[in-house]
Protein backbone atom coordinates (compact mmCIF):
# COMPACT_ATOMS: atom_id res chain seq x y z
CA UNK A 1 0.00 0.00 0.00
CA UNK A 2 1.15 3.27 -0.94
CA UNK A 3 0.67 6.27 1.36
CA UNK A 4 1.68 9.57 0.12
CA UNK A 5 1.99 12.69 1.96
CA UNK A 6 2.74 16.05 0.86
CA UNK A 7 4.28 18.46 3.14
CA UNK A 8 4.67 22.48 1.43
CA UNK A 9 8.07 24.41 2.08
CA UNK A 10 8.15 27.80 -0.09
CA UNK A 11 11.61 29.58 -0.19
CA UNK A 12 10.11 32.14 -2.98
CA UNK A 13 11.40 31.90 -6.44
CA UNK A 14 14.81 31.32 -7.37
CA UNK A 15 15.90 32.87 -10.50
CA UNK A 16 18.88 31.14 -12.79
CA UNK A 17 22.10 30.08 -11.13
CA UNK A 18 22.88 33.65 -9.06
CA UNK A 19 20.37 32.70 -6.60
CA UNK A 20 21.92 28.81 -6.10
CA UNK A 21 23.70 29.76 -3.10
CA UNK A 22 21.60 31.77 -1.24
CA UNK A 23 18.91 28.72 -1.68
CA UNK A 24 21.32 26.20 -0.67
CA UNK A 25 22.64 27.99 2.47
CA UNK A 26 19.11 27.51 3.24
CA UNK A 27 18.44 24.17 3.40
CA UNK A 28 21.69 23.43 5.52
CA UNK A 29 19.52 21.88 8.08
CA UNK A 30 15.98 21.31 6.35
CA UNK A 31 17.66 18.91 3.76
CA UNK A 32 19.82 16.97 6.37
CA UNK A 33 16.16 16.12 8.69
CA UNK A 34 14.82 14.55 5.61
CA UNK A 35 17.91 11.23 5.37
CA UNK A 36 16.31 8.08 6.60
CA UNK A 37 18.42 6.03 9.39
CA UNK A 38 20.71 4.26 7.18
CA UNK A 39 22.00 7.98 6.59
CA UNK A 40 22.74 9.04 10.00
CA UNK A 41 24.41 5.28 10.52
CA UNK A 42 26.98 6.08 7.84
CA UNK A 43 28.72 9.04 9.07
CA UNK A 44 32.04 9.76 6.93
CA UNK A 45 30.68 8.02 3.77
CA UNK A 46 30.08 10.25 0.60
CA UNK A 47 26.63 11.75 0.29
CA UNK A 48 24.49 10.96 -2.98
CA UNK A 49 22.22 13.06 -4.55
CA UNK A 50 19.56 10.94 -6.75
CA UNK A 51 18.50 13.65 -9.18
CA UNK A 52 15.42 12.72 -11.08
CA UNK A 53 14.32 15.26 -14.24
CA UNK A 54 10.74 14.65 -14.53
CA UNK A 55 7.02 15.72 -15.53
CA UNK A 56 4.23 13.69 -15.49
CA UNK A 57 5.50 10.62 -14.25
CA UNK A 58 3.57 10.16 -11.23
CA UNK A 59 2.82 6.39 -11.89
CA UNK A 60 6.40 5.89 -11.78
CA UNK A 61 7.46 7.45 -9.60
CA UNK A 62 5.40 5.43 -6.92
CA UNK A 63 7.68 2.38 -7.78
CA UNK A 64 10.81 4.35 -8.35
CA UNK A 65 10.98 5.84 -4.37
CA UNK A 66 10.28 2.77 -2.34
CA UNK A 67 12.45 0.77 -4.83
CA UNK A 68 15.55 2.66 -4.83
CA UNK A 69 15.41 3.37 -1.33
CA UNK A 70 15.55 -0.21 -0.59
CA UNK A 71 18.03 -0.83 -3.10
CA UNK A 72 20.72 1.89 -1.67
CA UNK A 73 19.60 0.93 1.67
CA UNK A 74 20.67 -2.53 1.24
CA UNK A 75 24.42 -0.82 0.03
CA UNK A 76 24.28 1.59 2.99
CA UNK A 77 24.26 4.78 0.60
CA UNK A 78 23.61 7.79 2.27
CA UNK A 79 21.55 9.37 -0.23
CA UNK A 80 18.67 11.52 -0.75
CA UNK A 81 16.09 11.53 -3.89
CA UNK A 82 15.37 14.67 -5.59
CA UNK A 83 12.52 15.28 -8.16
CA UNK A 84 13.53 17.65 -10.47
CA UNK A 85 9.74 18.77 -11.65
CA UNK A 86 9.55 20.84 -15.02
CA UNK A 87 6.12 22.93 -15.23
CA UNK A 88 6.44 25.78 -17.23
CA UNK A 89 4.85 25.45 -20.78
CA UNK A 90 7.72 24.55 -22.74
CA UNK A 91 8.76 20.95 -24.13
CA UNK A 92 10.60 18.74 -21.59
CA UNK A 93 14.27 19.44 -21.12
CA UNK A 94 15.61 16.53 -19.46
CA UNK A 95 19.38 18.05 -19.14
CA UNK A 96 18.36 21.53 -18.00
CA UNK A 97 16.42 20.09 -15.05
CA UNK A 98 19.40 18.08 -14.36
CA UNK A 99 21.35 21.45 -13.81
CA UNK A 100 18.82 22.72 -11.88
CA UNK A 101 19.06 19.90 -9.70
CA UNK A 102 22.90 19.87 -9.13
CA UNK A 103 22.94 23.50 -8.46
CA UNK A 104 20.49 23.03 -5.48
CA UNK A 105 22.15 20.09 -3.99
CA UNK A 106 25.76 20.70 -4.44
CA UNK A 107 26.48 22.45 -0.83
CA UNK A 108 24.93 19.24 0.56
CA UNK A 109 26.09 16.34 -1.25
CA UNK A 110 29.44 14.83 -2.69
CA UNK A 111 28.10 13.07 -5.73
CA UNK A 112 24.46 12.74 -8.10
CA UNK A 113 23.04 10.21 -9.94
CA UNK A 114 21.83 11.72 -13.00
CA UNK A 115 18.45 9.11 -12.87
CA UNK A 116 15.54 8.09 -14.95
CA UNK A 117 12.63 7.54 -12.99
CA UNK A 118 11.56 4.61 -15.25
CA UNK A 119 15.01 2.39 -14.71
CA UNK A 120 15.43 0.47 -11.39
CA UNK A 121 17.98 -1.39 -11.68
CA UNK A 122 17.68 -4.99 -10.21
CA UNK A 123 21.26 -6.65 -9.95
CA UNK A 124 22.71 -6.23 -6.60
CA UNK A 125 25.99 -5.80 -8.08
CA UNK A 126 25.20 -2.59 -9.76
CA UNK A 127 26.96 -0.49 -7.11
CA UNK A 128 25.99 3.54 -6.66
CA UNK A 129 29.39 4.31 -4.43
CA UNK A 130 31.39 7.74 -4.80
CA UNK A 131 32.68 7.47 -8.33
CA UNK A 132 36.67 8.41 -7.31
CA UNK A 133 37.81 7.31 -10.36
CA UNK A 134 35.26 9.19 -13.11
CA UNK A 135 32.10 8.99 -14.21
CA UNK A 136 30.06 5.92 -13.72
CA UNK A 137 27.44 4.68 -15.89
CA UNK A 138 25.58 2.08 -14.22
CA UNK A 139 22.77 1.61 -17.04
CA UNK A 140 25.96 0.76 -19.43
CA UNK A 141 25.23 -0.63 -22.89
CA UNK A 142 24.57 -4.20 -22.65
CA UNK A 143 22.43 -3.97 -19.97
CA UNK A 144 20.40 -1.29 -20.52
CA UNK A 145 17.24 -3.02 -21.93
CA UNK A 146 16.78 -0.70 -24.85
CA UNK A 147 20.53 1.55 -25.90
CA UNK A 148 23.18 -0.85 -26.78
CA UNK A 149 26.08 1.83 -28.67
CA UNK A 150 29.55 2.28 -27.63
CA UNK A 151 28.84 6.16 -26.60
CA UNK A 152 25.58 5.80 -24.73
CA UNK A 153 25.46 7.21 -21.49
CA UNK A 154 21.72 8.05 -20.68
CA UNK A 155 19.70 5.92 -18.04
CA UNK A 156 21.94 6.30 -14.99
CA UNK A 157 25.58 8.33 -14.30
CA UNK A 158 27.26 9.25 -11.53
CA UNK A 159 29.53 11.83 -11.07
CA UNK A 160 31.44 13.39 -8.35
CA UNK A 161 30.31 17.42 -8.27
CA UNK A 162 33.69 18.19 -9.22
CA UNK A 163 33.79 16.40 -12.85
CA UNK A 164 29.81 17.90 -13.38
CA UNK A 165 31.35 21.36 -12.76
CA UNK A 166 34.50 20.81 -15.02
CA UNK A 167 32.18 20.42 -17.88
CA UNK A 168 29.89 23.19 -16.97
CA UNK A 169 27.44 20.73 -16.81
CA UNK A 170 24.72 19.90 -19.46
CA UNK A 171 23.79 21.42 -22.76
CA UNK A 172 20.47 23.47 -22.04
CA UNK A 173 19.33 23.04 -25.83
CA UNK A 174 17.93 19.90 -25.65
CA UNK A 175 13.91 20.50 -25.30
CA UNK A 176 12.06 17.54 -26.55
CA UNK A 177 13.08 13.71 -26.34
CA UNK A 178 16.98 12.62 -26.97
CA UNK A 179 20.64 13.31 -27.51
CA UNK A 180 21.61 15.55 -24.43
CA UNK A 181 23.22 12.46 -22.69
CA UNK A 182 25.60 12.09 -26.53
CA UNK A 183 26.40 15.85 -26.56
CA UNK A 184 27.43 15.37 -22.79
CA UNK A 185 29.67 11.93 -23.55
CA UNK A 186 31.03 14.26 -25.81
CA UNK A 187 31.78 17.10 -22.98
CA UNK A 188 33.38 14.37 -20.72
CA UNK A 189 36.24 13.42 -23.82
CA UNK A 190 37.20 16.80 -24.45
CA UNK A 191 38.33 16.97 -20.48
CA UNK A 192 39.40 13.57 -21.26
CA UNK A 193 37.07 12.25 -18.09
CA UNK A 194 37.10 8.68 -18.91
CA UNK A 195 33.60 6.91 -18.31
CA UNK A 196 34.06 3.87 -16.25
CA UNK A 197 31.00 0.68 -15.84
CA UNK A 198 29.80 -2.27 -14.08
CA UNK A 199 32.67 -5.65 -14.56
CA UNK A 200 31.35 -8.94 -14.03
CA UNK A 201 27.69 -8.60 -14.26
CA UNK A 202 26.18 -12.17 -15.05
CA UNK A 203 22.77 -10.40 -16.08
CA UNK A 204 22.32 -8.87 -19.76
CA UNK A 205 19.81 -6.30 -20.92
CA UNK A 206 16.60 -8.60 -20.37
CA UNK A 207 16.86 -9.03 -16.65
CA UNK A 208 19.77 -6.19 -15.36
CA UNK A 209 16.89 -3.57 -15.29
CA UNK A 210 13.27 -3.41 -14.81
CA UNK A 211 12.28 -0.95 -17.55
CA UNK A 212 8.95 0.62 -16.54
CA UNK A 213 8.47 3.44 -19.40
CA UNK A 214 4.59 2.90 -20.80
CA UNK A 215 5.47 3.98 -24.43
CA UNK A 216 1.46 3.50 -25.24
CA UNK A 217 0.75 5.42 -22.12
CA UNK A 218 3.60 7.80 -21.83
CA UNK A 219 4.53 8.37 -25.71
CA UNK A 220 7.98 10.27 -25.94
CA UNK A 221 7.96 13.83 -27.58
CA UNK A 222 10.47 13.67 -30.50
CA UNK A 223 9.38 15.69 -32.69
CA UNK A 224 11.65 18.40 -34.60
CA UNK A 225 11.46 21.60 -35.51
CA UNK A 226 13.01 24.41 -36.91
CA UNK A 227 16.70 23.95 -37.06
CA UNK A 228 16.47 21.61 -33.88
CA UNK A 229 17.75 18.63 -36.22
CA UNK A 230 20.70 19.66 -37.11
CA UNK A 231 21.76 22.03 -34.34
CA UNK A 232 21.25 19.53 -31.29
CA UNK A 233 23.47 17.05 -33.83
CA UNK A 234 26.56 19.42 -32.54
CA UNK A 235 28.85 20.12 -29.63
CA UNK A 236 27.64 22.63 -27.22
CA UNK A 237 30.73 25.05 -26.10
CA UNK A 238 27.92 27.95 -25.02
CA UNK A 239 25.02 26.64 -22.88
CA UNK A 240 25.66 24.70 -19.22
CA UNK A 241 25.52 25.20 -15.59
CA UNK A 242 26.61 29.06 -15.77
CA UNK A 243 24.16 29.98 -18.51
CA UNK A 244 20.95 28.32 -17.25
CA UNK A 245 17.61 30.50 -16.65
CA UNK A 246 14.90 29.15 -14.39
CA UNK A 247 13.24 29.64 -11.30
CA UNK A 248 11.98 27.71 -8.53
CA UNK A 249 8.49 27.99 -7.91
CA UNK A 250 8.40 26.24 -4.46
CA UNK A 251 9.69 22.94 -3.09
CA UNK A 252 7.31 20.01 -1.26
CA UNK A 253 8.56 17.00 0.48
CA UNK A 254 6.72 13.96 -0.49
CA UNK A 255 6.30 11.16 1.18
CA UNK A 256 5.83 7.58 -0.18
CA UNK A 257 5.09 4.86 1.87
CA UNK A 258 6.70 7.04 4.41
CA UNK A 259 9.79 7.73 2.28
CA UNK A 260 10.46 11.96 2.38
CA UNK A 261 11.52 12.78 -0.84
CA UNK A 262 11.87 16.86 -2.39
CA UNK A 263 9.93 17.90 -5.35
CA UNK A 264 11.40 21.36 -6.73
CA UNK A 265 8.90 22.59 -9.05
CA UNK A 266 10.74 24.33 -11.78
CA UNK A 267 9.96 27.08 -14.44
CA UNK A 268 12.62 26.57 -17.17
CA UNK A 269 13.23 29.62 -19.71
CA UNK A 270 13.59 29.55 -23.48
CA UNK A 271 15.46 31.82 -24.98
CA UNK A 272 13.59 31.32 -28.66
CA UNK A 273 16.19 33.48 -30.38
CA UNK A 274 18.67 30.60 -29.96
CA UNK A 275 16.48 27.56 -29.26
CA UNK A 276 12.83 28.43 -30.50
CA UNK A 277 12.12 24.53 -30.62
CA UNK A 278 11.56 24.79 -27.06
CA UNK A 279 8.31 25.04 -28.10
CA UNK A 280 7.01 23.52 -31.42
CA UNK A 281 2.97 23.83 -31.34
CA UNK A 282 2.63 26.10 -34.17
CA UNK A 283 5.56 24.59 -36.73
CA UNK A 284 5.88 21.98 -39.33
CA UNK A 285 7.82 18.71 -37.73
CA UNK A 286 9.91 16.58 -38.84
CA UNK A 287 10.99 12.69 -37.82
CA UNK A 288 13.36 11.66 -35.45
CA UNK A 289 16.52 10.67 -36.67
CA UNK A 290 18.17 7.64 -35.02
CA UNK A 291 20.14 7.35 -31.83
CA UNK A 292 23.56 6.64 -33.04
CA UNK A 293 25.97 9.52 -30.92
CA UNK A 294 26.87 12.77 -31.61
CA UNK A 295 28.97 14.87 -34.41
CA UNK A 296 31.57 17.29 -32.58
CA UNK A 297 31.02 20.77 -34.17
CA UNK A 298 33.46 21.49 -36.98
Amino acid sequence: MCIINILPFSFGSCKCADCTSTISSRNDAIISKYYDSVVENTSGKKKLAIIVPFRDRFDELLKFVPHMTKFLNNQQIPHHIFIINQIDRFRFNRASLINVGFLYTKENFDYIAMHDVDLLPLNENLKYDYPIDGPFHIAAPGLHPKYNYPTFIGGILLLKNEHFEMVNGMSNKYWGWGLEDDEFYVRLKDVKLKVYRPQNILTGSSDTFNHIHDRAHRRRDTTKCFNQKEETRKRDTKTGLNTIKYEIKNRNELSIDGIKVTILNVDLKCDKNSTPWCDCSNQESSKPMPRKGLRKKK
